[in-house]
């Protein structure tokens, strides 16, 4: 018995963009553009919805999560800010009593 390791391919968001393009402008059914790109059709058509999430609105687009991710940090450190200014007025506040 032979046991072959399988690497993973990482494929490109252009490759993935035009690969859902096959399909949906271009008509292919999606096992046909599969077997043409030598990809799984199920890989295809997880792109395919995914793809359509992010028209929709429904799931977000890359940039989006880079957005939101850069945002939350900033609103995490905003807040450590905020404790500590609050904690600082409040120290002074007593030495001027």
């Amino acid at each position: 018995m032979t046991t072959e390791i399988r690497k993973r391919r990482n494929y490109t968001e252009d490759f993935k963009r035009e690969a859902v393009a096959l399909v949906t402008e271009q008509g292919y059914k999606i096992s046909e553009a599969a077997r043409s790109l030598d990809i799984g059709a199920n890989l295809l058509g997880r792109w395919r919805r995914q793809y359509e999430e992010e028209a929709s609105g429904v799931r977000l687009t890359a940039d989006e999560r880079e957005e939101l991710k850069r945002l939350r940090k900033e609103v995490r450190n905003l807040r450590m800010e905020k404790e500590i200014l609050k904690k600082a007025s409040q120290f002074f506040a007593k030495e001027m009593k």
